[in-house]
């Protein structure tokens, strides 16, 4: 969390709306894209930012400074925004073809797609770089969004073994992204 962020969100738990406004500016961008990548649906995706913005703003969502960087938690509480929200409109809604056909989707700028590129190609770098077990638990979790259980059942392996293979994967993950940084791969939020 940078200085800025820590101060904003700091100020932000304790009812400073203007705060919260700089947040959501500095990353609104990121986070829309983020969900549109994941649903490919800009309603869908205008839903989850208004929804994320809400849970931090009504603190049903704390951010915890030692668990790591404000932007990584911020990302995560969008893509679990994300998926709840996919998977509550597959349950309660039938979606009809006329319908998607209208969804416009925002093109990101060319600054973040060059962006995006560079992180996904140092992700992609670190995630080659885990045993396939992992790999196989990161790509479940992370990028089709499967919750620990449904993993367990489809790979049949016991609930714990999935948790522990993901938190192995992610410690790794993270000293890898970590000297990826250090020689200048990526560029920190």
């Amino acid at each position: 969390m940078t200085k800025g962020d820590q101060k904003l969100y700091h100020q932000m738990l304790h009812g400073d709306k203007q705060a919260l406004e700089e947040i959501y500016e500095k990353y609104e961008k990121l986070l829309y894209s983020f969900a549109i990548k994941l649903s490919g649906d800009s309603q869908l995706a205008e839903e989850v930012l208004q929804e994320v913005f809400i849970k931090i703003w009504t603190k049903k969502a704390v951010y915890e400074e030692g668990k790591g960087k404000f932007s990584s938690w911020i990302v995560t509480i969008t893509r679990y925004t994300c998926i709840d929200l996919i998977r509550k409109r597959k349950k309660n809604t039938v979606a009809f073809e006329e319908e998607r056909d209208e969804v416009h989707q925002e093109t990101p700028s060319t600054e973040n797609l060059a962006e995006w590129r560079e992180e996904g190609a140092s992700v992609r770098q670190a995630v080659k770089k885990l045993s396939n077990e992992q790999r196989q638990m990161v790509d479940c979790f992370y990028f089709k969004g499967m919750a620990h259980r449904e993993i367990a059942e489809q790979c049949e392996l016991p609930l714990g073994t999935v948790k522990g293979r993901l938190r192995l994967a992610l410690k790794h993950l993270r000293k890898e992204l970590h000297q990826i940084r250090e020689k200048g791969g990526i560029h920190d939020a």
